[in-house]
Parts: structure tokens; C-alpha cells; sequence
């Protein structure tokens, strides 16, 4: 039952940074080993998938004089934490991007807690971002 991918698939979640992208790869590779599908990643807490690095350092690079410098430095933590997730995405893609489908959710505000919760949650899953080609 476990080895009819009709029947049941294994979605791997894991998180842009290095540790849980080499678990998620070991987990496949076992996975597959014992003829259970897994081609689908679901690639969590991003911080605004639909935007890369390079975008977002423009925009701050235009603002940073008008900001506190308490909110430069929130701003460049995020730009920094932003480059490292982007890296190991592009990875990601790399590794499984022909052969898995591949769904980035974004770090959200609130804890996925309850029912009405989880059905927002579960509508960023069904309808992704949408990522420039």
C-alpha cells in the first residue's frame, strides 16, 4: 500500500537552510529505497517567496537612509537571513526541480493553530505563490 503512488505519496517539508535540506535529501533517498513516492516538497517559513535578494536589497538600499537605525538593522538581518534562504532554494530547485513538485510557503505572521487556521494555510498550499521564470 505504501509503494502505490495512487494510493499514498510522501510530501517532504522542510525549511530554506542547510541542516533540513540534507535531511530532506537522506529522507528521499530512503524513502525511495523502499519504493515510497516523494516527489513533493513543500519548502517552509520563506520569507517572501515572491521576491528574490536582489529585488529586496534595491528597495532597502533606496530606504535605508529614511529608516531608525533600530529598523536598518531589523531590515539587514532580514536581507541577510533572505540571501541564505534564497541559496538553499536555488538548491533545492537544483536537486529536485525537474523531477518534484516543489511548493514555497511563506513565513507567516500568525501560528497555524485551529480549524480556521489550518484552512488558510491549507489555501497557500493549494494556490502557491506564483515564481518568476
Amino acid at each position: 500500500m505504501f509503494q502505490d503512488p495512487t494510493v499514498t505519496t510522501f510530501v517532504c517539508v522542510c525549511i530554506p537552510e542547510f541542516l533540513s535540506i540534507f535531511e530532506t535529501e537522506r529522507l528521499v533517498q530512503e524513502l525511495s529505497k523502499f519504493g515510497i513516492d516523494s516527489h513533493n516538497v513543500v519548502i517552509n517559513q520563506v520569507l517572501f517567496p515572491e521576491k528574490d535578494a536582489e529585488e529586496l536589497a534595491e528597495w532597502f538600499e533606496e530606504e535605508r537612509p529614511k529608516l531608525s537605525p533600530e529598523a536598518a538593522e531589523l531590515c539587514s538581518k532580514m536581507m541577510a537571513r533572505k540571501k541564505m534562504q534564497d541559496k538553499y532554494i536555488g538548491q533545492c530547485f537544483d536537486l529536485y526541480g525537474d523531477d518534484f513538485h516543489i511548493v514555497l510557503q511563506p513565513l507567516l505572521d500568525w501560528e497555524v493553530r485551529g480549524t480556521e487556521k489550518l484552512r488558510d494555510f491549507s489555501e497557500t498550499l493549494i494556490h502557491p505563490v506564483e515564481l518568476e521564470e
